[in-house]
């Protein structure tokens, strides 16, 4: 038989029911946002805060901080496409697994050249090795920390280093380059950051000592298995090169992860699409919601192919130049408009195309209720698309 034809008025009704935007799917557990998300980008420490209030029955943004800080129910990791996630903490060890342990090799010769072109010792592996027991040790007796903390405890290690070359230069004290690698080791965590939410410099804590089954081994085809099946979960169908796009992966261990999950071929506009096996039975209507998503929401960043949520018309306004999606306005599983957080605190909204007098209605309801969740937080995205910035002024 021919593969199930999937279209996009379907997609759109997953999207809207699995990503909980509608009413009744809205939760105010924070780490089943997360998780039925695949993740949520942290890249923008606002991103994640804001993503999982959209989906909360009552809103309340110190939610996050708490599965982040105080239960670390939720954990926050460098993984897929070398990008900080926001993950429950049983998806974050698969993630990195599957994705981050594949960005390590390239980061290690990085440092190991760095610390060769610094003269710091005959033998840089050496060095590497005793700058990783002793800030391990640090953390361990005094975490977390913060960069900028750990280099007071270890000052000879606080010593620059030139990252990369030609015009992937950088300089970097060698003390917080290690923690770096040790992140992508997944030696060391991210914890409570130096500021408020919206602040992007965490300090840092011994993984053993802050999530311990988060260090435990995992086999990286389950891995990338478990990978697979929650981005499936949350956005299938999606085609191959969706899958590819979002994790990172090489084209083999694409097709091998979805074979290990037993992905079913569908139909979709943009050519073969895949489901999870018990997935495949049509998906019914979705009940009516608007949203307004913060920057590089998974709802809008989770495929390569967006047409089937997205106007391609949209793009150049609502995307930056390197493909970051702005805050955007959500009507019934589509992107039809954009917001922005003036200086006063109000926000300005566009709507790109009629959705009629009472979707614009609960628009504006909804922008009023996230001006008051904000209250004094004033924040700027931190990839704004064109449309921000012509609403800022």
């Amino acid at each position: 038989m021919p593969p199930r034809r999937i279209d996009a008025a379907e997609r759109r009704a997953r999207l809207a029911a699995r990503h909980r935007l509608t009413p009744a799917g809205r939760t105010d557990d924070v780490v089943a946002i997360a998780d039925d998300l695949a993740g949520l980008h942290s890249t923008d420490p606002v991103t994640v805060h804001l993503s999982a209030a959209a989906r909360m029955r009552h809103p309340r943004l110190p939610a996050v901080d708490e599965a982040l800080y105080s239960e670390r129910t939720l954990l926050r990791h460098h993984a897929m496409r070398r990008t900080l996630w926001v993950l429950g903490a049983e998806l974050a060890r698969a993630a990195h697994h599957a994705s981050t342990v594949t960005l390590l090799a390239r980061q290690r010769t990085l440092l190991l050249d760095a610390v060769a072109g610094a003269g710091l010792g005959p033998d840089p592996e050496r060095w590497v090795a005793a700058a990783t027991d002793e800030i391990l040790a640090v953390l361990a007796a005094e975490g977390p920390l913060s960069a900028r903390e750990l280099g007071t405890r270890v000052p000879h290690l606080a010593v620059p280093l030139t990252i990369g070359s030609g015009r992937q230069v950088s300089v970097q004290s060698a003390h917080t380059r290690v923690l770096l690698v040790l992140g992508f080791e997944g030696r060391v965590l991210r914890a409570r950051p130096t500021g408020t939410w919206i602040n992007g410099q965490y300090r840092w804590a011994a993984a053993s000592a802050w999530a311990p089954e988060f260090a435990a081994p995992l086999d990286p085809p389950v891995a990338a298995a478990a990978l697979a099946r929650s981005w499936l979960r949350a956005f299938g169908p999606g085609t191959r090169a969706d899958v590819a796009w979002w994790t990172g992966w090489t084209v083999a261990t694409t097709k091998r992860a979805l074979a290990d999950v037993g992905a079913v071929e569908v139909a979709l506009d943009e050519g073969p699409g895949h489901v999870l096996p018990d997935d495949v039975d049509p998906a019914g209507p979705a009940e009516p919601f608007v949203a307004l998503l913060p920057g590089l929401d998974p709802s809008t960043m989770g495929w390569k192919q967006r047409a089937f949520h997205l106007d391609p018309a949209h793009v150049p306004l609502l995307f930056d130049r390197n493909g970051n999606g702005g805050p955007t306005v959500w009507v019934d599983g589509r992107i039809v408009g954009g917001w922005v957080q003036r200086a006063d605190g109000t926000l300005a909204v566009r709507v790109l195309e009629d959705v009629g007098a009472e979707r614009m209605t609960e628009i504006e309801e909804a922008a009023h209720a996230l001006e008051t969740l904000l209250g004094e937080v004033r924040f700027t995205p931190r990839f704004p698309a064109p449309l921000q910035t012509e609403l800022r002024r």
